[in-house]
Parts: structure tokens; sequence; C-alpha cells
């Protein structure tokens, strides 16, 4: 008799336990369906394509600033709130990201910024998931084909990181949704558009609202890692898409650079394939084009490197965001013949002017450093990127290094690079007239210099 008591009280157990599992994941589909559609009462035209904004719960611009009190969620960061410390962190947590192109670049980049901890984030994208994107997209899955891109990151973001503020638009970017995408004031944007007009527009506008942006540049066709680099726009080379943009920015918004890109060092390894119609035969890809400008025609992607790219793209932003600035390694395209002449006549100029060498203390490979990591292949003199690619190779038969400090040995946190015509006048000249009459050169210079003590623990 007990023992039936015990078993019917169990039974009962497990049956109301299995019925509240019921109703609990009935709930959490529902609440999932809900995020999943795109309301209707909120759908416009966009050059032809319908926007809508993803329903979910309501996103305000203020972000909330307690976020890290959450025992979750500062144990989800902790990794993070160990590598800034907790007030670098709290920056990050409470800043504002809009990421605009969520295919195989952006969504990477989204999704570590959302595992980065920040508390705001703005997805936009106009197009859909489609099978062939499946190689390089960052969380979609075949059930997710067909259905939007910020849609597709919007629901599985928020099994993540649900106390992130995540609003996902079906927009196209252009001069009528730019108020719309760049309002509210936003930490940062994330150029992920491989469209050239689109990706101008996008640019121009940032400079002109004076938002930080960084911009992603062609990742197809491409398969080395180790050549990927973050720098200038004007120092982006063998890329077809940055050529093109540089080009059209300087022609058209008088925008010589100031934007930071990553790039690809390495040269494409293919081409766009060619467009064939319905019927099997090439024809015109434009005729096809269901917004104007817009690429059909395909380029062949490794799905790694837009991986990579978007992975560097969230680290630059989440540092920058937490105040920890990394020194990005310059691109500078000498070889070490290079750096052999730029000793040897810094020995030659040396036993010239003072009649020894000996007080020459860098080797070749600190004459490296000093070229590459403090001066970047170019003048201390220079502020812009003029030379890049073959004109930076032509530009190393011009410089050489000398003291900044005549008084000090010409040691490693004691030599800058100039060219031929600039020697003679600098050295001319003491410390205390540089610092009266150009004192933003010589803070500029100082602080470079003491980047090499710290460096070398001097």
């Amino acid at each position: 008799m007990e023992r039936g008591k015990y078993l019917a009280l169990v039974g009962g157990g497990v049956l109301l336990g299995s019925v509240s599992t019921f109703f609990l994941l009935r709930l959490l589909q529902s609440q999932k369906r809900g995020v999943s559609q795109c309301s209707k009462n909120v759908t416009a035209d966009f050059n032809g394509v319908e926007g809508c904004i993803i329903s979910g719960k309501k996103n305000d611009r203020v972000v909330n600033e307690d976020l890290l009190k959450d025992d979750i969620v500062s144990e989800q960061l902790t990794r993070n709130i160990q590598f800034f410390g907790f007030e670098s962190q709290q920056k990050v947590t409470t800043s504002y990201v809009v990421v605009i192109g969520l295919g195989g670049v952006g969504s990477h980049a989204a999704s570590m910024l959302l595992r980065s901890g920040i508390g705001k984030l703005l997805l936009i994208d106009f197009d859909q998931v489609s099978v062939s994107s499946l190689n390089r997209h960052a969380v979609a899955t075949r059930a997710d084909v067909g259905i939007s891109k910020a849609q597709c990151l919007k629901e599985h973001f928020f099994s993540i990181f649900p106390e992130c503020q995540i609003d996902a638009k079906v927009l196209l970017y252009d001069s009528s949704t730019e108020e719309e995408i760049l309002s509210g004031n936003p930490d940062f944007v994330l150029d992920c558009i491989d469209n050239i007009d689109t990706k101008v527009a996008l640019l121009a506008a940032c400079v002109r609202r004076g938002l930080k942006v960084l911009s992603a540049t062609g990742a197809g066709a491409r398969a080395d890692p180790t050549r990927i680099r973050i720098a200038d726009l004007r120092e982006s080379t063998n890329d077809p898409l940055s050529r093109a943009v540089r080009h059209r920015l300087r022609k058209d918004h008088g925008i010589e650079g100031g934007i930071p890109v990553v790039f690809s060092l390495e040269k494409p390894k293919a081409k766009l394939l060619p467009f064939k119609g319905p019927s099997g035969e090439e024809e015109n890809p434009s005729h096809y084009q269901i917004v104007p400008g817009f690429r059909v025609r395909i380029i062949p992607v490794l799905g790694t490197i837009p991986a990579i790219f978007g992975q560097f793209m969230a680290s630059y932003v989440v540092t920058e965001l937490a105040g920890r600035h990394v020194q990005t390694e310059p691109v500078v395209n000498f070889d070490m013949d290079h750096y052999h002449t730029l000793h040897q006549r810094l020995i030659e100029h040396e036993e010239s002017l003072y009649g020894t060498s000996i007080e020459v203390q860098v080797d070749v490979e600190e004459v490296m450093y000093i070229v590459k990591e403090l001066w970047h292949g170019r003048s201390a003199r220079e502020k812009l990127v003029k030379d890049v690619g073959r004109g930076m190779w032509r530009s190393v038969n011009e410089l050489m290094l000398v003291r900044w400090d005549r008084t000090k040995p010409a040691s490693i946190s004691n030599l800058i690079l100039l060219k031929f015509k600039e020697v003679d006048e600098h050295e001319s000249q003491t410390l205390d007239d540089i610092k009266e009459n150009e004192p933003e050169f010589y803070s500029r210079v100082t602080a470079v210099l003491k980047r090499a003590e710290l460096d070398f623990a001097l």
C-alpha cells in the first residue's frame, strides 16, 4: 500500500514536471517566433528592397550601466574583465556599435562583439541567408536559409547574450536610410559592405558625422591569413575594392584618408566568375540585378578568410572602446637589403659628422624595428601617408637615420628617420629650438621615442 502511494506520488511529480517543461518550451518558442517575424506595420520600400524592423524586446538608446553587476553577465565576461580590468570592460559593455553588412565578414565581427560584451548592437542587412553562404557565415544553419541575415543573427544572439540590446533591421544603406541607421551617436560603425557605391556613401557619411568607422575591403579569392592587416585606407594595397573606394572618396568627397580598414596584402587568387543565365549561356549580369549597382557575379571565397577579417574588426573595435589602443603592424614594403642599406648609411653619416661610428649602438635588426615599428618606413616629418607599395620602395633611396638629440649616442631610442633634404636643417638646430619653434613635431617625436624605451625597457 505504502509502495503504491510512493509510486503514485513520483509518477504525479514526473507528469507535473513534464507538463511544466512542455509549456515552458512552448513559451520560449513563441518568444523566439516573436523575434523571427518582420512586423508588418513597419515595412517600407528602400530602393526596391522591402525593409523591416525585426520585432522583439524594445531597445532604448541608453545602455544599462549596471550590466556587469549581474552575476551571470560578470561570469560570462570574466575573462574579458581579467584582461581589460573592470572599468575598461565597463566602457565596452556600455557601448553602442552598428554593423552594416552581415555576410561572411560582418556576421563574425558582430558575433565576437556580442561575445565581448557590447551592450547595444544595431544589425543592418537587406539580404537573406543562402545555402552557399553557409561556408562563411558565423552562426547560420540550413534551417536559417531563406530568412533575413539580420533576423538570423538576432535569433542566435539572443541565446548567447540576451542582456545585449539588439536591434536588427532589414535595410539597404543609402541616403534615405542614413538617418535611421547612423543616428543615436554610435560609438563605432563597422562597414562590412562589398558594394562600392554603398561603401563610399557610408564612409563619407561617417566622416561627415564625425563617427568612428572601421571598413573591411575585399576578403574573397584569398587564402593567406598572415597577410591581413589593419591600416589607413591610403595604405591598403593589392585590393581592387579599396583602390576603387580610395578613388571615389577622393574624387567625390575630398576624403584623402583617415579611415582605418582591414585588408589583405595578398593578391587575389581568382577573379569574378562569368555570369550564366537560366539557359546556361553567359549573359550580361546587370540584367539580373535586384538592386542597381550590386554585384551578381560570384567571386570564389575561402570561408576562413572573411571570418578572420571579421575577428580582426571585432578585436580592433573592442580594444579601442576599452581604451587599450593596439599598435597595429605597419605596412612597410622593405626587405632586409633595405635595412642593411639604412644601417650602413647611418654608420657612414656618423663617421662623416663625428669622425667615428663608435656611438652607433644599433644593429640591422634594431634598425628594422626603428624604421618599421617606430617610423613606418617614412620620414618623421610626414604626418600623412604618401608612399605606399612600390612608391615606398623608391622612397628608401632618399631616407636615412640620424640622431634626435646630438648630445646622446645613436641608440634605439634616439634615432629618427628623415629625408636627405631634411637632415641638414635638423642637425643645425638644438632640441630646444625644435621644442620652441615646432612644439607639435617635438611632442610627436618624443612620444614615438618613448615607445622604444618602453618596448626595450630602457
